[in-house]
């Protein structure tokens, strides 16, 4: 007679109770994970994804088209082409200038807003956004549930500038094959060629992705920017770029923001652009706070420190058709760290793409996601035109007693709110804090299922071993 077989431990019987539960959690698990793989080992594939040609137009097509478009309206819109040269490099950068009209065009008394897409050559749907920008403009295509003739009121009070390729050197090399080009012509990166704090290195300092140049604005492309910023004025400055989905503000080479009014200000718009047009899914604060490290010698600290301009922000495009997940934190921040020039207001970003397939990392592929990226950045930056106006307070200084303005969320919300802290910065650091906590929290969860996973499956190997049949007797 057989042995009485011994009975489970309660661990085993733990074990065996949650064991679905753990395949199922598992299942979800590796379904998750391809951002990851994506970001740390998809480099040895050769595959990349090409331009798409059937969305995007060529550099060439694309200033055809605006300048077309300015030569239809005539009234509105002018184009200017800055032409730069340095130790035999030359470049060229494209300006064009909304007025509803001409006639008011030097007006000083209106709200001046400056643009600039395409810094990076890689980023093809910054330039797109511009076309689109501008075609709304020119009232040659509409965004939905817009009351035009309240728009074109505000737009009265409006002196916009667009840059809407201003590395166009940079987008030719990626037009020829070069995917991953991110700097200007001569290797040169752009958004690192000006002088607050340029020339900095940090440990991860990689110079075919941002090396700042001999000088600061040794570029010619940065000269010019930086001509048009002082001579222009602007009272906002945007700088739109692609690879995740952000909406930042000063500072990238620190991890803070600046004291002031200003900052609750600029804050405040912020986070009211990311609850209407992007339901919070956006990262918002300084770009050298929010994503993991610092960006020296950058356009928009630049425009805020020297160049005076009341309200910078750095956009960074994107969608995340591919939807949230438990490693979502955990791809991010590799995806940040592995490409980590590549982020600043970014419009778009596909953090399953490898790091080596960047067509797709930063620009859509399908048609659907190409249009919803248009539509909702469009009907964000017309957000910021209608404000314009209400915020032309700010042209001054500051009134001492900030307590005394009211929220940016009356402007676009219909109603006041109370403003939290009157100390920005404090807030950004706590706020920062928790998203840490959260991003660990996720990572700790993660772990916490695998170890569970290998605990039980060990326990279910090595607890019942197949038992031995008994020999026949002869």
């Amino acid at each position: 007679m057989a042995p009485p077989r011994p009975s489970p431990s309660p661990r085993f019987l733990l074990c065996s109770v949650s064991m679905p539960f753990v395949y199922v959690v598992f299942f979800f698990f590796l379904a998750s994970i391809p951002p990851l793989i994506g970001a740390n080992f998809a480099d040895n594939s050769t595959f990349f994804t090409p331009i798409n040609r059937d969305l995007y137009h060529s550099s060439t097509n694309l200033m055809e088209e605006i300048e077309s478009l300015v030569h239809r309206h005539p009234s509105k819109l002018t184009m200017e082409i800055h032409s730069g040269e340095s130790k035999g490099y030359q470049a060229e950068v494209a300006v064009v200038t909304y007025c509803r009209s001409r006639a008011q065009i030097n007006d000083r008394s209106k709200f001046r807003i400056l643009l600039s897409f395409g810094q990076h050559g890689r980023e093809l749907i910054t330039s797109e956004l511009a076309l689109r920008i501008l075609s709304i403009l020119s009232e040659e295509e509409f965004l939905p549930n817009m009351d035009r003739k309240s728009l074109n009121k505000t737009l009265d009070h409006l002196l916009i500038k667009v840059v809407p390729m201003e590395n166009i050197n940079g987008r030719k090399l990626v037009e020829q094959g070069h995917l991953c080009e991110r700097r200007n012509g001569r290797g040169v990166d752009l958004n690192r060629n000006w002088s607050v704090d340029w020339g900095k290195k940090e440990k991860d300092y990689d110079p075919n992705e941002e090396d700042p140049g001999s000088a600061p604005f040794s570029e010619p492309e940065s000269q010019i920017m930086r001509k048009l910023a002082m001579t222009f004025e602007p009272h906002v400055w945007i700088n739109i770029h692609s690879g995740m989905e952000a909406l930042f503000m000063p500072y990238d080479h620190k991890n803070i923001t600046p004291d002031g009014f200003l900052t609750v200000r600029m804050k405040s718009i912020l986070k009211v652009l990311n609850r209407r047009h992007f339901q919070d899914r956006c990262m918002v604060g300084s770009g050298g706070g929010s994503v993991g490290y610092l960006a020296h010698g950058t356009a928009t600290d630049y425009m805020y420190d020297i160049a005076k301009v009341p309200m910078a922000f750095t956009f960074e495009v994107c969608n995340r058709s591919f939807g949230f997940n438990l490693l979502c934190s955990l791809s991010c921040f590799l995806l940040i760290r592995r490409h980590h020039s590549h982020f600043y207001p970014q419009i778009y970003g596909d953090e399953s793409a490898s790091a080596k397939d960047c067509f797709r990392m930063f620009n859509p592929t399908d048609i659907a996601t190409f249009n919803k990226v248009l539509n909702d950045w469009s009907a964000a930056f017309f957000s910021i035109f209608m404000l314009g106006p209400r915020l032309s307070k700010l042209k001054g200084k500051a009134e001492s007693d900030s307590d005394k303005w009211v929220s940016i969320d009356e402007y676009l919300e219909g109603y006041l709110i109370a403003r939290r802290t009157r100390y920005g910065k404090k807030t950004e650091f706590l706020e920062l804090g928790f998203q840490e906590i959260r991003a660990y929290y996720r990572l700790f969860m993660v772990s916490c299922v695998l170890l569970l996973f290998m605990f039980c499956t060990r326990i279910s190997k090595s607890k019942f071993p197949r038992p031995i049949a008994p020999s026949m007797p002869t």
